[in-house]
């Protein structure tokens, strides 16, 4: 998925906890389905990151170079600017785009 498209807020939103139960039938449980996907999610934005920033890796210690760096400092601050990764698990949980299953349960597909 694109993250980068992503309309998940960028700000502290306020959630009704009983929408949010309604989606796994227990709250707990929902939060650990979206932590769970917030974790998948921060783990890709971060590799992308990696790659992007290793484009930028200096091997010679040049100070002018590591304080003078911009195009390093303005990648870092465009992902700096993007939603964070609980926000936009939560935004797919609450739009029924991830599959999770309780095996106790049976299984829910969104």
């Amino acid at each position: 998925m694109d993250y980068k498209k992503s309309t998940a807020e960028t700000n502290t939103v306020t959630r009704d906890l009983r929408e949010f139960e309604a989606k796994t039938g227990n709250l707990y449980e929902s939060a650990v389905v979206v932590a769970k996907r917030a974790n998948q999610i921060n783990q890709e934005v971060k590799e992308e990151l990696t790659n992007k920033l290793a484009e930028f890796a200096s091997h010679t210690d040049n100070l002018e170079e590591i304080f003078e760096n911009r195009e390093q400092i303005e990648v870092s601050k465009y992902y700096e600017r993007q939603p964070k990764p609980h926000a936009i698990a939560i935004q797919e949980f609450m739009e029924d785009k991830i599959y999770f299953r309780n095996p106790a349960k049976g299984s829910k597909s969104f």
